[in-house]
């Protein structure tokens, strides 16, 4: 079975670092570019980073960017998110996705292109 097991979510105060991690298992991560996407209540679901199958490619949204870092270690099969200087905003369903696909330039990978997903994991930022 091909699939995505997004983990390392928690409750964390503001100003705190979680790293989220995203692991296959049924298929190798080492062609596919990973996303990050995070849903927050009432809100629709949003591109936060991706990276590219060699990892020598990363893109980040504006908000993320300097705090977020994402990394992969394909011996692992696996996708990192380390998140830093958490704000409240931050609180969300984090999921991962893989595509095959990359988009050049500095636009992140529409979703729709993401052909596998991770069942998410909540972050709450909250004092």
């Amino acid at each position: 079975q091909l699939q995505l097991v997004g983990s390392g979510g928690g409750l964390v105060q503001p100003g705190g670092s979680l790293t989220l991690s995203c692991a296959a298992s049924g298929f190798t991560l080492d062609y596919y570019a990973i996303g990050w996407f995070r849903q927050a209540p009432g809100k629709e679901r949003e591109g936060v980073s991706c990276i590219s199958s060699s990892g020598g490619s990363t893109k980040y949204i504006d908000s993320v960017k300097g705090r977020f870092t994402i990394s992969r270690d394909n011996a692992k099969n696996t996708v990192y998110l380390q998140m830093n200087s958490l704000k409240p905003e931050d609180t969300a369903v984090y999921y991962c996705a893989a595509t095959v696909l990359w988009v050049v330039g500095g636009i992140l990978i529409p979703e729709s292109k993401y052909r596998y997903w991770g069942q998410g994991t909540q972050v709450t930022v909250s004092s």
